[in-house]
């Protein structure tokens, strides 16, 4: 089973060789490394030729953002699984790809999520907050529930069936699409108990209060727009669970 692995870049020289080792050096064999840059202009493209014979694909080209860059990587990804690893996060250890395939096999699953560290951006030893994603359940999504974004791996079928990233959404196009997936299409997911990734405080959906705002605002559009009705109190838990995350 080949495992598609995206990573999009943008000026992204400070994080990336750790970002980049971390999937080069994952235990499992048949991986499919793509990395999407959108014209990095500090020092990134260098890091990219360093490890040029070990990735599989690579462009640099001007984007519409990093859903648009991601739907690139999704067009040219050839794998029976695609997952995604920023530029600024990394996989806490070279077993993470072998776990999710033997998930995947095991349960004959469409997709499967885990668990996240929100780790400080210059100490990625320092964890910030521990995204626990528990156990899904039909209604979890009416009660403000979602699995961290990066830990999600999803079968290529499933894209091909209920399509990519929505671009209409600037800043939850990957909330729209894991809520059209599970919570709409009832696809089959699976719990990897086991925290997999670390992402670096700062990225783009919580660099500011502002974008948190936007980000809730598009929360309630991707119900909207698949033709689903959320409970009046969903839009509220789903920031709140992110408080548990610092007593985790």
């Amino acid at each position: 089973m080949k495992i598609s692995i995206i990573t999009i870049t943008y000026n992204s020289a400070k994080t990336l060789e750790q970002t980049i080792l971390s999937v080069l050096e994952q235990s499992y064999p048949n991986i499919e490394y793509i990395i999407i840059d959108g014209l990095s202009t500090d020092g990134t493209i260098n890091i990219i030729e360093k490890y040029k014979n070990r990735i599989s694909k690579f462009i640099s080209e001007k984007d519409n953002g990093l859903y648009d860059a991601l739907n690139k990587g999704i067009d040219m990804a050839t794998g029976d699984i695609i997952g995604v690893l920023h530029s600024d996060d990394f996989y806490i250890d070279n077993s993470i790809i072998e776990k999710y395939a033997n998930t995947f096999i095991k349960n004959h699953s469409d997709a499967v999520y885990s668990d996240l560290f929100y780790v400080d951006r210059d100490n990625p030893n320092k964890i910030i907050r521990k995204w626990k994603s528990g156990n899904y359940k039909s209604n979890s999504f009416l009660h403000g529930w979602m699995p961290p974004h990066p830990t999600f791996f999803v079968k290529k079928t499933i894209f091909d069936n209920y399509g990519k990233f929505n671009l209409e959404l600037k800043h939850s196009a990957d909330y729209e699409l894991m809520l059209r997936f599970i919570h709409k299409h009832n696809i089959k997911i699976n719990y990897l108990h086991d925290f997999t990734i670390k992402m670096r405080v700062g990225g783009q959906s919580n660099a500011s209060l502002q974008n948190r705002i936007n980000a809730n605002k598009e929360d309630r559009k991707a119900w909207a727009i698949n033709g689903l009705k959320p409970r009046f109190y969903t839009s509220y838990l789903k920031p709140i669970r992110k408080i548990f995350q610092y007593f985790g």
